[in-house]
């Protein structure tokens, strides 16, 4: 194969296949708008499934090094009533299928399977036209220009590349969290801690919502789900007093679990969730695809970031099986991410922000306690 693969995105998709190429002998450059692979924190935790993203990396040859990624113990889970009753309570046994790590150094360990100079930082799209012919010129924000033969969009939710084959956009999904950390938890916030446990809490009302989760050196790490229009989070001043505004609506929670949120040592920083419609799918258009979010934005599900690596690693196979019929490859690549984007979206398993379920604690428990899913 002579065509080089030119990917937008250095997140966990984009780099899943450029590592999968790599393997295979095929050059790739990623372009990323961040300037450096440190520029922003890159989130908490994330639980890769077995059935789709410790595949992705066992077939980008990187199983031991995830593996040593593991934080031990982190998939207890434990769903709370606001007044703090313990409704459930599931130990790690270690048998589970969704060991926990911290995406960022996930994202280290991919880097650092590729060869130097494979990610362009600093390369922020501004725009994407077609040339024809199945060849596209992606313009940067410094105004520098790039004509490629084979284009993947890995860029997210608000991709550039998506509007050469869809017109569809993400809308809000009426709800938004805010994140917070607790550092130092076991000595500085020991009731929040007891509480969270040794993995992950969630305690479930209808529009009203906390998830945790325990990080490395002892961080406990919140999403405080609020189900209300943007301009409801307009009106709060994250800039000043943010903190006590979340709170009220929390008013009457034990204090143990309202710490999540007034004891949090760094700014609350507001996250709108947005989703692309289930089903998002667009006719086959020569040289160009989308992997992840980008092509399957969905409402947090816990299964994101596992879809885009699958994605990507699924993408860089077929290239690699078709070196001579890109068309074939990219035709035969969408045939099975579009009903696997749209099955994820569907799917409603429990996950940080409650979604898909109704609003009883007993169906977060049933789903908690049930068998896993295939």
């Amino acid at each position: 194969m002579t065509t080089d693969v030119t990917i937008i995105g250095a997140g966990l998709g984009g780099l899943t296949l450029a590592r999968v190429l790599h393997l295979h002998g095929i050059p790739a450059t990623v372009y990323e708008a961040e300037s450096s692979p440190a520029a922003r924190s890159q989130g908490g935790m994330l639980d890769i499934h077995d059935h789709n993203g410790e595949i992705a990396l066992a077939t980008a040859g990187l199983t031991d090094e995830f593996r040593g990624l593991v934080l031990e113990g982190r998939q207890a889970m434990r769903l709370l009533d606001p007044d703090g009753t313990v409704l459930f309570d599931k130990a790690d046994d270690g048998t589970g299928g969704r060991p926990e790590v911290q995406r960022g150094e996930l994202r280290q360990v991919l880097l650092d399977s590729l060869p130097a100079g494979t990610v362009r930082w600093g390369h922020k799209v501004s725009g994407v036209r077609a040339l024809g012919e199945g060849r596209h010129e992606v313009t940067f924000a410094d105004g520098g220009t790039v004509a490629v033969s084979l284009l993947v969009g890995a860029d997210g939710a608000w991709s550039r590349v998506r509007p050469l084959l869809s017109a569809v956009a993400p809308e809000y999904t009426g709800k938004s969290v805010v994140e917070t950390y607790l550092f130092d938890s076991g000595t500085r916030h020991p009731a929040a801690a007891k509480a969270v446990g040794g993995g992950s809490m969630i305690v479930h009302t209808p529009g009203r919502e906390i998830f945790a989760h325990r990080e490395k050196s002892d961080t406990l790490h919140a999403y405080v789900g609020l189900s209300e229009p943007q301009d409801w989070f307009t009106a709060v001043d994250f800039a000043d007093a943010a903190t006590a505004r979340i709170a009220q609506e929390f008013d009457g929670w034990a204090p143990e679990l309202t710490a999540l949120i007034t004891d949090s040592d760094v700014a609350p920083v507001l996250r709108p969730l947005h989703a692309l419609p289930a089903g998002h799918r667009w006719d086959r258009v020569p040289g160009v695809t989308l992997l992840g979010d980008a092509a399957h934005l969905s409402a947090p599900n816990g299964e994101g970031a596992n879809l885009a690596m699958l994605d990507g690693a699924e993408l860089g196979e077929l290239i690699a099986t078709h070196p001579d019929d890109i068309e074939a490859a990219l035709t035969a690549y969408e045939e099975a991410m579009f009903p696997r984007g749209a099955e994820a979206a569907a799917f409603g398993k429990p996950d940080a922000h409650g979604d898909g379920h109704d609003d009883t604690p007993h169906s977060l428990i049933a789903a908690f306690a049930g068998p896993e899913q295939p």
